[in-house]
Order: structure tokens, then sequence, then C-alpha cells
């Protein structure tokens, strides 16, 4: 866009690397980096086209990862360590949710991103999105998947809520480009910070099997209202009930009721049990993995 954000962030003292995809913006963009002292460097890119799975060269707005946080100067850090980079970002609304589930995928698996330890997002989303991200156990149709993965893998803060209006919204034929809900509210842009947690990978989780554990929660949500029980059976398990009195976790508990803490305990629990296979989820892995990239 036209640099609102990144003055914003200039003007607050930080140092800024900005990513401006569109080329009508970019020279702009490059005056005011050239007008200060190293405190702004402007690359042609866009984040949410970080490491594309392709062949050969990218070109941009395509970016590596690798050699953005190389130009950036930032290296690697172990997970359990501080922060080592923060970005602000808007979230293009235009397959707004398959995004947000391509970061969620790298953030569990250590890729991209990630794999320079625990990089804060701090984005403009819809407050469609940030109701579903932030929804509780048993709420009809808006705590989902993704809201599971979410809330187990980052702290999730509000920071500011903008209304729509604010905003250039207008698509070329004249209308609104903004969302249309039925069941949440969707009228204001959210600022939310997303920061991953530091003891996410502990117990059985790790980067390793995050994409096992990540269609177990999609796959229960095939059918949120189904009890746990029918679940575990589909999933070929024998001994589900001495499984949830360990957890305790009530035997009736529909898929829609558990707490995400709930689904991280059953899967360390299941990567223990001798008759669950992780084949199970194989091809699913795979064709969404595609999908999401």
């Amino acid at each position: 866009g036209p640099g609102i954000f990144t003055r914003s962030l200039l003007d607050a003292g930080f140092r800024v690397v900005a990513l401006e995809s569109n080329l009508d913006f970019l020279t702009d963009l490059q005056s005011l980096e050239d007008s200060l002292d190293g405190q702004l460097k402007v690359i042609h890119g866009d984040f949410f086209r970080l490491d594309p799975l392709t062949k050969g060269a990218l070109k941009p707005p395509a970016l590596s990862s690798d050699k953005l946080f190389e130009t950036m100067g930032v290296a690697a850090v172990p997970w359990r360590a501080d922060v080592p980079l923060k970005i602000f970002g808007i979230v293009p609304q235009k397959l707004e949710r398959n995004r947000l589930w391509r970061l969620l995928f790298a953030m569990y698996e250590c890729s991209s991103i990630y794999r320079y330890g625990r990089v804060e997002l701090n984005l403009f989303m819809s407050e469609k999105e940030y109701t579903v991200l932030t929804a509780k156990p048993g709420t009809s149709k808006i705590y989902q998947a993704l809201t599971v993965l979410a809330q187990l893998g980052y702290e999730i803060e509000l920071l500011h809520k903008e209304p729509w209006s604010s905003f250039a919204t207008n698509l070329k034929n004249g209308g609104l480009a903004i969302p249309k809900t039925v069941q949440v509210p969707n009228d204001h842009l959210c600022l939310v910070r997303l920061t991953p947690q530091q003891n996410l990978f502990t117990g059985g989780l790790k980067p390793s099997n995050a994409s096992t554990f990540i269609f177990m929660v999609k796959q229960s949500f095939a059918k949120p209202k189904s009890r746990l029980t029918d679940r575990l059976n589909s999933w070929s398990l024998d001994n589900s009930d001495t499984l949830l009195k360990a957890l305790e976790i009530p035997k009736k508990a529909a898929m829609c009721n558990l707490y995400p803490e709930d689904y991280k305990r059953l899967f360390e629990a299941l990567q223990n049990s001798d008759t669950f296979a992780e084949t199970l989820f194989h091809d699913e892995v795979l064709a969404s993995t595609r999908t999401m990239n």
C-alpha cells in the first residue's frame, strides 16, 4: 500500500524491512528508504507468498524466507528463546482462511519463517476470523479445528479493532470488498498479536509429527457433534474407555466440547497406543499440504 503502516512503525523508532508486492507503491517506498539512514529497507515481495512449493528460481513478489532473513540479518534461535522478529501486516481478504491455515502449518512444522524461532505476528484480520480463532468449546459452528490449533499454538491478543470504513474496501464494480457473515460479527478489522507458545513442543507433540496432529484435529471436526468414543472407534482403537478414563474425559463428550488442551493430551496418549496408526491420516496430510501451498 501507500506506506501508512510503514511510516507508523518508523515514527515509533523501529528498524523496518518493508515487503511491497505492488510495483505502483514500490517507487515511493524506495524514495523513503533513500531519505533515511538505514532505518528502512524495502524489498519487492509478498509476505503471503513466502516459500511457495515450486521448482527453480522464484520470481518476485514470491520470496524465499531464507534469503529474506539473510537480507535482514536475523539468525535462527532455539524455539524456547525469546521472539527473534516481529512481523506487522494485513491479511488479504481473498483466501484469508487459507492464509491463516498456511501460517499454522508452518508454525507447527517449524518451517518457513518458524525455522528461525517463535516469530511474532501482528496482523490485521477480519473480525470474523478473529472470532473463530478465539471461540470457546461448544460454540456451534464457530468453534472449529482452526480454533483448537490456533489456541494451542499461539498466545492470541487483540491489540485494536478498526471499523471497515477506515480502509479502502471498494471493488472495481463499486461494491464493498467486505466478507458477508451470518453467525459472527464482521464490522471491523482486528489487529491481532499471534505469539507462538514457548511450551508447544512438550510431551509427545513434535514438529516431525505435527502434521498428523493437525489432521487428527481436522478429522475430529468433520462431525463436530459426534461423540469422542465413536471417533476413537473409527480409528480402530480398542481400549477407548480405558484411555478416556485415564485422561478424565467423559465418555459422552462431543468433539466440539473438548478444550484445545484435551486434543493435545489425547494425541500424546494415542502416540503411546499400539493400535493407533499415523498412516490413518497419511493421504489426507499429503493432499491438504499441497492445497495449502
